[in-house]
């Protein structure tokens, strides 16, 4: 029996624009990354330009919080995985992962995810035929191990307390 995958990205290189003045990838980039990562998954559940476009409907990021792990460099390939970890009718909690092509890790980022009617702008409820391959990559990814990162805190970790 296979094992369960999460949703994985398109190849993608570290472009020449996104160096910054450390010699590496600058923080920012890391974040087009994990979006485009997104629109990939959006895309295979039916929730891309065109959903936008033709139906008004889309999805806005309403919490995101990234760990860098490793530096990226010019010239090197990058692919992410998109774990859908939770959702609702309205909502999905996602978990990416960063890797060099290589394999290791150069960051991680949670995403919350709010299903918009561009018309309000408001929160709605996912469209039935659209909510169904939202509840069917859940189900598929419920197998995935829950990311030991996940639903973490930020702030400075002492060692008197």
């Amino acid at each position: 029996m296979n094992a369960p995958t999460p949703f994985l990205s398109k190849i993608r290189p570290v472009e020449d624009g996104w160096i910054d003045y450390n010699g590496h990838m600058n923080m920012a980039y890391y974040n087009v990354l994990f979006d485009r990562c997104a629109d990939d998954a959006f895309e295979a559940l039916g929730m891309g330009p065109n959903y936008a476009r033709n139906r008004k409907l889309t999805l806005y990021t309403a919490e995101i919080h990234v760990c860098y792990v490793r530096e990226l460099h010019l010239g090197d390939d990058t692919i992410c995985s998109f774990h859908l970890h939770d959702c609702d009718e309205k909502r999905l909690h996602v978990y990416k992962e960063l890797r060099h092509r290589d394999g290791w890790l150069a960051a991680t980022s949670e995403t919350l995810y709010l299903h918009i009617d561009m018309s309000g702008p408001k929160v709605s409820p996912f469209p039935p035929e659209i909510l169904a391959n939202v509840k069917a990559m859940h189900a598929s990814h419920a197998a995935l191990p829950t990311p030991k990162d996940i639903s973490r805190s930020i702030g400075i970790r002492r060692k008197d307390r």
